[in-house]
């Protein structure tokens, strides 16, 4: 099971090793592998959001998920992202920008961290709305309740949870604005950037996670009526639609997980410069972590370990919601990498020894209501 899930990425990261070595030698090697576990460290809750939507597609999109969505998340985000920005910040052709990855590393490093306040707020946005809308949900299994419960109750408050992005981004692109002026102007007009770059990632998640829970919606009206009237769809022959249906709705949450990912590679990213701004290596060493979140994810599908470790999603969401603030801070201060997938690996193990937790206490109570039930048993006899 273990081989069959992971193999792929085991295969691509001896080839990617083997590339660097060839690249640029033994130091290459261990710059593509430090690389590979930054990926890994900042994206683990990642891969356990991704499970969540995952879990409601079939084999077929799972299978997409892992080769066509690698793809899209290992070139697309890991190696043409981040020249593309270069091209569109620096106003310059895409094979000038190439250009420059490959012959001029440390202006193009420069580039892409001055575009660094829009991809944050693009990104903090989209994620902080994933966070407040789970936040804000009335669900039957709480973690930390005397968090949970109450803003569950807010919850019921429409559009709450965009009301509040708002605020956050119109205080970042305040504060930063403020901040530039104080010292001398030089990223004034980058405040209303930020405030553009924000909104196209609240409208982003507005759009894609809206269409994806409209047709998610349909298919589960569609197939309860066609399990009521099964007989009757088996006579007129009208069972297809359900199956149109399934395949708009996982499409539409394929799209989502594609967009959440490029949310969460962001950081991972903008984070890898301070490794190294050589475009290959950072092509490499992510694209092999991206790999390992992505069957890790497929993993934890298949083994049904969030059955299992009912808290592990919770945990999860709050991970996504402290890298949100994150990406928004880091629009004005830097922060360590380090700090950033500690906060996740944390939140994360802290979930899942919650979860064991609740497993043994459900599996004492079962033990001691089995007993008594012998010793009634032996008292009637």
């Amino acid at each position: 099971m273990l081989l069959k899930t992971f193999g792929w990425s085991f295969a691509i990261t001896a080839l990617g090793l083997v590339a660097a070595v060839f690249y640029g030698g033994w130091e290459a090697f261990g710059l593509v592998a430090i690389l590979a576990v930054l990926e890994i460290s900042l994206s683990f809750d990642n891969a356990v959001v991704n499970a969540g939507i995952l879990k409601k597609m079939n084999a077929f999109w799972q299978k997409i998920f892992l080769t066509v969505g690698v793809l899209i998340a290992v070139f697309g985000m890991r190696l043409v992202f981040p020249v593309v920005i270069v091209a569109v910040t620096a106003k310059m052709g895409p094979i000038e920008a190439v250009d420059l990855a490959l012959n001029n590393k440390d202006r193009y490093q420069e580039l892409v961290t001055d575009a660094h306040p829009a991809i944050a707020a693009f990104g903090g946005m989209f994620l902080l709305m994933i966070f407040l809308d789970f936040i804000f949900e009335d669900r039957d299994i709480q973690w930390l309740r005397w968090i949970e419960r109450p803003l569950a109750k807010l919850g019921k408050v429409d559009m709450l949870s965009v009301c509040i992005a708002l605020i956050v981004l119109l205080i970042t692109s305040f504060t930063f604005a403020t901040h530039a002026h104080q010292h001398g102007g030089g990223h004034v007009d980058k405040a209303q950037t930020v405030l553009i770059a924000g909104i196209a990632g609240l409208i982003t998640y507005m759009i894609v996670g809206g269409l994806s829970g409209f047709f998610e919606d349909r298919l589960e009206a569609e197939e309860e009526r066609e399990h009521e009237a099964e007989e009757e769809a088996e006579r007129t022959g009208k069972k297809k639609s359900a199956v149109v249906l399934a395949g708009q709705a996982a499409f539409f949450m394929f799209l989502y997980l594609e967009v959440l990912d490029a949310s969460f590679s962001f950081d991972g990213v903008i984070g890898a410069f301070a490794i190294t701004n050589d475009i290959v290596l950072m092509a490499l060493g992510l694209g092999i972590g991206a790999m390992y979140v992505r069957s890790l994810t497929v993993y934890l599908v298949r083994q049904g370990t969030l059955d299992d470790y009912v808290y592990l999603e919770h945990g999860a969401h709050y991970a996504i919601g402290a890298l949100a603030v994150i990406l928004m801070v880091t629009i004005q201060h830097e922060i360590n990498e380090v700090i950033t997938g500690l906060v996740g690996v944390v939140l994360i193990a802290w979930s899942f020894w919650s979860s064991v937790r609740r497993n043994q206490r459900l599996a004492a109570a079962e033990g001691n209501a089995g007993t008594d039930e012998k010793a009634e048993v032996s008292s009637a006899v």
